[in-house]
């Protein structure tokens, strides 16, 4: 019964994990369309297969460009997401002039984990509490 109880839980949280998640993209368009790009290319990185991120690295570019002149929705709006974000895109950026100096995978895969970082970073900042910062 404990590990029915736990294994019900645990779904429970994923499940409030992946709302919440979407909930962010959907108050904030532009952070969405990033992290599709940054999952289609993150994920077959993991995995080895950098193509996506070779193929997509000027769509990053673009559209870390977009989110970091997007309105930030009121209560996502903090000074620390503004440094976030000029971060984001400055990484997008050195991601994609490697990818078209056509560096090892290895370099490619190290500039493709801080933009990686960088979101989460951001997405990390939607959650927290604004009144604690």
């Amino acid at each position: 019964m404990k590990k029915i109880c736990f294994l019900v839980t645990l779904l429970i949280s994923l499940v409030a994990v992946k709302s919440n998640a979407q909930d962010k993209f959907a108050a904030w368009p532009a952070l969405g369309a990033f992290h599709t790009v940054m999952s289609a290319t993150f994920h077959p990185a993991e995995k080895g297969d950098f193509d996506p991120v070779k193929q997509r690295s000027g769509e990053m570019v673009d559209k870390a460009a977009l989110l970091e002149k997007s309105d930030v929705p009121a209560q996502f709006d903090k000074p620390e997401i503004s440094a976030a974000l000029k971060t984001l895109k400055t990484r997008a950026t050195a991601l994609n002039k490697i990818v078209l100096k056509k560096a090892k995978d290895e370099k490619i895969n190290n500039a493709l984990i801080s933009v990686h970082d960088t979101f989460h970073k951001i997405v990390g900042l939607c959650t927290e509490d604004k009144e604690t910062h």
